[in-house]
């Protein structure tokens, strides 16, 4: 938010010689983030004047616009002659007063001015915007000065649009809803600073009539407790916003529309209540505030039509939707050139349901920014009575005599608080009565003694005997404050961060890393010494992820647990495979111009617990007891650890050394037994199978078994799933259930055998749909204890060997811990094992 010093004073008694540097520190110390003092004084320098526009000249012939002016800048240029500026914007008309920057001034960012030729003519000097003085984001036009302004041209243009003032620009979190506002800011500088703080809200405003301002029904009071509106008609629809409002307006980063709209939004930024202003002329019939229905359509002020969602609050007349409420308006009831009866609407609108409409429609307008932060409901007929007041005086028309007031707001909830409770909490001494004066401060009503409301004081962590007990009703406009650890956190908060002491916890002994964790490292480092990068991807997921994947209906993977309050409306459920923000992680790295990937990610799946209901709801006022505790485990979803690989391009690149290799579905496998290898998992127990298992090819998709248990799954991606995400042909993907893993065994140390290895090799040719690792696991059961190591070394086929035959070559490894082994003992171990190889695939020797 930004805001200007001098509009703070008018509400705050800041010292005249304040520095900036004190004025941050105040606001840091009570938790707002000031992202920047701006003083703007110093941020232009040169000759900045106002100019009047004697002369336009449109110049045709080039790309886009050129409009070539002669300005009266008075005696500012030296000479008192017209000033010859080439400009391309068209918001501006001969007679219109603008800011001029001449020859020799700088802007913001360094930007010198000078006289040279574009164009064909000579441009001496700049005609300025909003953007270009640094007061604001606005850069489709340049300035335009209200004709009331009192400059006149040659004078000095700072005063004018308020280059003489100082800028706060702030960044309030999401729990501090009133700090969007003068208003806001304004009291926290009063606690800060201990100077006096006037409420504008305190203003006298008369309420609510027997005959409404314009007939409104609410059908949903959760979604609107209090919607209020009154009438002004017969105003001027010429007239024009004052300078000084628009100068607040542009300081704030906010363009100046018309005077009504200004108005709104002028209120919003001084109180902290988003308002509207309705053309009431082009209003049919009575209004409906309601969800809206499914299928509803609303051209809203931005000019793009939205298709609603019945979780969406709207305001209706009799042809529908005219407004997105606390979001935006909508075009058909906008306030426009010829207006002369507007009606005000200033409403109270649910926090969660603006915050989740923002959020599903992209719409994080000023107003909605401030709703889903939470808004003082006590402010709507207050705000409505500054806004007649100003269009009044400054667009004449009649204020109506009715007003209207819906209020169903329900009063604050008080707070039991034990006045030790900030001690406690905090470790440092704060009294009873210091406890009191904070909380009153912050705008708290706060009783001593017995708890008035019946409540049993054990409850809320009050100990017996303890002292005490505070009943803190919070104001209107701090929603936040609803648990004792709120006001224990308002009390430091204005008390002093400063005060609490920095003490170091004493480090428990440690036990060293976990089985598990020891695992998932030794997991981790084998992908990543095979050439696996790390990634580490958000656990959320689209809905539509599953049929992406082509997971059939009865997938375990379908069922998928659903945030409550998603970040995005396009990922609003937790992942049940790591495969799907893994593969949009390799597709977003593609699209960035890696062609060549191999990924990796060890993290949680989710899956939620069937048949089970809402979490209990618990406060943090004390510790949940051990059935809450269970009632709330038992919902949250089993969240195996997971580990996925992907691989697209080439695993092995080419070169002056050869040519390279593409990686393929073999790839994926590998890294699946690397994985188990890493995890200790001895190679007997081991087994890789040909399966069908969605998201891969029902032809190249493996099987990972430990022990006779499916684990996971590798190999090259369905040709539909590559398709439909958009991923290179031939991808190939790994997952494995990290938890599925049984603990490595104990292993005996390895007995090193001095005497000389017998290598021989075997060439076996079988049936291409056997499977090379349950030939190797017959070799390894036929050749008995001699056997040191088998490994596959190249794999052949030919139609010399026949029609779906092909030849697998292992080297086998004999030794004997004991003795060098004899050419004949070599020769019958390996006989042995290629007989229980020809006795279970009908495998013979390749020459034989």
């Amino acid at each position: 938010m930004r805001v200007s010093v001098s509009w703070l004073r008018e509400y705050v008694d800041l010292p005249a010689d304040l520095p900036a540097e004190d004025l941050e520190q105040a606001l840091v110390d009570l938790g707002i983030e000031v992202e920047s003092i701006v003083d703007l004084r110093a941020t232009v320098t040169g000759p900045l004047v106002v100019g009047e526009v004697r002369e336009i000249e449109e110049l045709t012939g080039f790309k886009k616009p050129i409009r070539y002016c002669r300005v009266d800048v008075g005696a500012a240029n030296g000479t008192g002659e017209l000033q010859e500026i080439v400009c391309g914007a068209r918001n501006f008309a001969q007679g219109d007063r603008v800011v001029v920057i001449l020859p020799g001034g700088v802007l913001p960012g360094g930007f010198a001015i000078g006289a040279r030729k574009t164009y064909g003519h000579t441009s001496a000097g700049m005609i300025c915007s909003a953007k270009e003085l640094g007061l604001g984001d606005d850069h489709s036009g340049i300035i335009v000065l209200p004709e009331d302004t009192p400059a006149r041209p040659g004078d000095d243009a700072r005063p004018v649009v308020g280059l003489d003032d100082v800028v706060l620009e702030l960044e309030i979190t999401p729990d501090r809803g009133y700090a969007l506002s003068v208003r806001g800011i304004a009291r926290e500088l009063g606690h800060a600073l201990g100077v006096p703080f006037r409420d504008p809200a305190l203003a006298p405003a008369p309420g609510g009539t027997a005959e409404p301002a314009y007939p409104v029904q609410v059908r949903d009071t959760v979604g609107c407790d209090r919607f209020a509106a009154r009438m002004v008609r017969g105003i001027d629809p010429t007239a024009q916003t004052p300078g000084w409002m628009q100068q607040r307006l542009t300081v704030a980063g906010i363009r100046s529309i018309s005077l009504p709209v200004d108005i709104t939004n002028y209120v919003m930024l001084e109180l902290g209540q988003p308002m509207h202003a309705f053309d009431a002329d082009r209003i049919t019939g009575p209004l409906v505030v309601r969800r809206a229905e499914p299928g509803e359509k609303l051209t809203t002020l931005d000019g793009v039509a939205r298709t609603l969602a019945t979780e969406d609050m709207v305001i209706c007349d009799d042809t529908g939707p005219i407004s997105l409420a606390a979001v935006m308006g909508g075009e058909t009831s906008e306030v426009v050139g010829g207006t002369t009866n507007v009606l005000f609407e200033a409403a109270h609108w649910d926090p969660a349901m603006v915050g989740r409409t923002a959020r599903r429609h992209k719409l994080f307008s000023e107003a909605a920014k401030r709703w889903e932060r939470g808004v003082d409901p006590a402010l709507p007929l207050v705000s409505l009575e500054r806004a007649v007041r100003l269009l009044t005086a400054h667009g004449g028309g009649a204020v109506g005599a009715e007003i209207l007031d819906l209020d169903h707001v329900r009063p604050m909830s008080p707070v039991i608080l034990p006045a030790d409770l900030p001690s406690r909490r905090i470790g440092v001494s704060y009294s009873a009565e210091r406890v009191v004066a904070l909380l009153e401060q912050v705008g708290c009503t706060v009783v001593r003694g017995a708890d008035r409301l019946g409540e049993d004081p054990g409850e809320v962590g009050v100990a017996a005997g303890a002292g005490d007990v505070l009943t803190v009703t919070p104001p209107t406009w701090r929603p936040d404050l609803t648990d004792p650890a709120d006001l224990v956190e308002e009390v430091v908060r204005l008390d002093g961060y400063d005060r609490i002491p920095s003490v170091l916890p004493t480090a428990p002994a440690g036990r060293g890393l976990t089985a598990e964790q020891r695992r998932h490292r030794a997991v981790a480092r084998s992908l990543a010494e095979r050439g696996y990068v790390e990634v580490l991807a958000h656990p959320f997921a689209a809905t539509e992820l599953a049929d992406q994947l082509g997971l059939p209906a009865d997938d375990p993977r379908r069922p998928a647990v659903r945030l409550a309050n998603p970040l995005s409306e396009e990922e609003p459920v937790l992942r049940t495979t790591l495969l799907g923000p893994l593969l949009g992680i390799l597709k977003r790295n593609l699209g960035r111009g890696q062609r060549d990937l191999a990924l990796y990610e060890i993290g949680a799946v989710f899956h939620p617990r069937p048949g089970v209901g809402s979490p209990p709801a618990m406060g943090v006022d004390r510790r949940p007891t051990d059935a809450e505790f269970a009632a709330a485990d038992a919902v949250v979803p089993h969240q195996p650890r997971h580990v996925a690989v992907v691989l697209a391009g080439d695993i092995e690149p080419a070169g002056w050394w050869g040519a390279g290799r593409a990686a393929g579905w073999a790839d994926a496998v590998e890294a699946g037994r690397a994985v188990l290898a890493a995890a200790d998992i001895p190679e007997s127990l081991i087994e890789v199978r040909a399966a069908e298992h969605a998201p891969w090819h029902p032809g190249r998709c493996a099987a990972l078994l430990v022990d006779g248990t499916v684990v996971g799954h590798a190999g090259e991606l369905h040709p539909a799933v590559v398709a439909t995400l958009e991923l290179p042909k031939r991808t190939s993907a790994m997952e494995l259930d990290l938890e599925a893993l049984p603990p490595a065994p104990v292993r005996p140390a390895p007995t090193i055998s001095g005497f000389p290895p017998a290598l021989i090799d075997v060439a076996l040719v079988l049936d291409e749909s056997v499977p090379a690792a349950e030939v190797r696991n017959a070799l390894v059961d036929g050749a008995g204890e001699l056997l040191e190591g088998v490994r596959l070394f190249d794999v052949y086929a030919s139609p010399q060997l026949g029609a779906g035959r092909r030849s697998l070559a292992y080297k086998l490894t004999f030794r004997a811990p004991d003795r060098t082994l004899t050419v004949e003992e070599a020769v019958a171990a390996r006989d042995a094992a290629v007989a229980v190889a020809a006795e279970r695939f009908g495998a013979t020797l390749r020459g034989a």
